[in-house]
């Protein structure tokens, strides 16, 4: 992490309406903004002219967790490019995930990460859809011992293997987890996120628009005249701070190559957030368009 996302870690969470909120790493105390982005879907097709200008206008409005993996086809690439052309390495905190479950394939599939993303270092690598309950981190912790990368975690947007994903949380106590969750996906409520909590592990929302679903179950309508009491003023802004209610959520990092569309989930991170009270009233709300 460079100077300048070193300085802002220190930083009080934001109040102020145009200010990003910023939440803690629970096993830091390091404060993350709580909007970032995820390269998951369409990054290799899109223009790398136009993919630059969505982690530029990432930084500009205050952001700085890019969210990927080795298996994102050129994700990582990409990303490593147009970092290093916008010499924006120091003010972004890059995460990024490996399929491999042992250390010495492990070791090559994150070497070639480090050469795809022009890095000597990460800021978090996390084990990708853990699917075995006695997965141990081990090796990654060694890889965070010898500075690879300063935080370790795993991922699963996977339902079925989630039991597995329970036990490893609660016996491996990673830093991060990051975890399928949208408005009309709640599963990861009734016990991962508490594991997360009781485990300290800082929480990731992979999939908050749940691949679109979200946008099509509210295609020609209005959003209502209530999300203005929590400060939203777009149906993506309803969505992701419906997630950021719940304060186990770290941050959100939805996906897109469109820097108007990373400006407007940005935005999600500013002003009030919804309660306990206005988060149920959201989730009964989306309930009843079905």
């Amino acid at each position: 992490m460079g100077a300048g996302l070193a300085a802002a870690a220190i930083a009080p969470q934001a109040h102020a309406q145009n200010a990003l909120i910023k939440r803690p790493i629970p096993h830091s105390g390091e404060m993350l903004p709580v909007v970032g982005l995820g390269t998951a879907n369409n990054f290799d097709d899109a223009d790398r002219e136009q993919t630059r200008k969505v982690f530029e206008a990432l930084v500009a409005g205050g952001g700085s967790l890019i969210d990927t993996a080795s298996s994102y086809g050129g994700a990582e690439e990409i990303i490593g490019a147009a970092l290093a052309q916008g010499k924006l390495r120091d003010r972004v905190f890059i995460a990024t995930k490996m399929r491999a479950d042992n250390a010495a394939a492990g070791k090559t599939e994150f070497d070639a990460s480090l050469r795809k993303l022009q890095v000597k270092q990460v800021d978090l690598m996390m084990l990708h859809n853990v699917r075995n309950a006695e997965q141990s981190l081990a090796y990654l912790r060694d890889w965070k011992a010898q500075k690879l990368t300063r935080y370790i975690g795993i991922s699963s947007t996977f339902p079925r293997d989630f039991p597995a994903v329970e036990a490893v949380i609660k016996r491996e106590k990673p830093d991060f987890v990051e975890l399928n969750y949208s408005i009309g996906d709640r599963e990861i409520e009734a016990r991962l996120l508490p594991a997360c909590a009781d485990a300290g592990a800082a929480v990731l929302t992979a999939l908050p628009f749940g691949r679109n679903s979200a946008f099509r179950a509210v295609k020609g309508k209005e959003l209502p005249e209530w999300a203005k009491e929590f400060d939203a003023a777009t149906w993506g802004q309803f969505f992701l701070k419906f997630l950021l209610g719940h304060k186990t959520v770290t941050a959100v990092i939805p996906g897109t190559t469109k820097a108007e569309h990373m400006a407007d989930n940005l935005a999600a991170g500013r002003g009030r957030l919804p309660d306990d009270a206005q988060c149920k009233k959201m989730a009964q709300f989306f309930d009843g368009l079905s």
